[in-house]
């Protein structure tokens, strides 16, 4: 059963660190990642960019899309990045995130993979 940790941090966040602060919170994270694939429980991840050069599209039915250009000044939190995991249970992908380094600065949020229709 795949699920995904999505790691919901603060907006803006990432500026109050120092480079050398920033570097070291992304080491943590690279190794926690390492682990996970040693372990097995680790499909993908990746570390998204800031919200700054986002775009959201949306489209209503029967209407143009709208483009709407970053910063996203009326959200208070951004998604910085995932890990996917292969687990045997909801328990073990929390028991997972209870282990992530972003826990300290940021939300891991667990969620199941499954079909937009249940």
């Amino acid at each position: 059963m795949s699920h995904m940790l999505l790691i919901i941090e603060p907006a803006g966040q990432r500026t109050t660190r120092t480079e050398a602060q920033g570097r070291e919170v992304y080491a943590r994270m690279v190794r926690f990642g390492d682990e996970l694939r040693e372990r097995g429980k680790l499909l993908a991840v990746e570390s998204l960019a800031s919200d700054a050069g986002a775009v959201r599209v949306s489209k209503a039915p029967g209407t143009r899309a709208q483009v709407l250009d970053g910063p996203f000044a009326e959200a208070k939190e951004m998604i910085g990045g995932f890990f996917l995991l292969q687990c045997d249970s909801m328990e073990e992908a929390v028991a997972i995130a209870h282990e992530c380094p972003a826990a300290e600065w940021a939300t891991v949020e667990v969620r199941a993979l499954g079909p937009c229709y249940d």
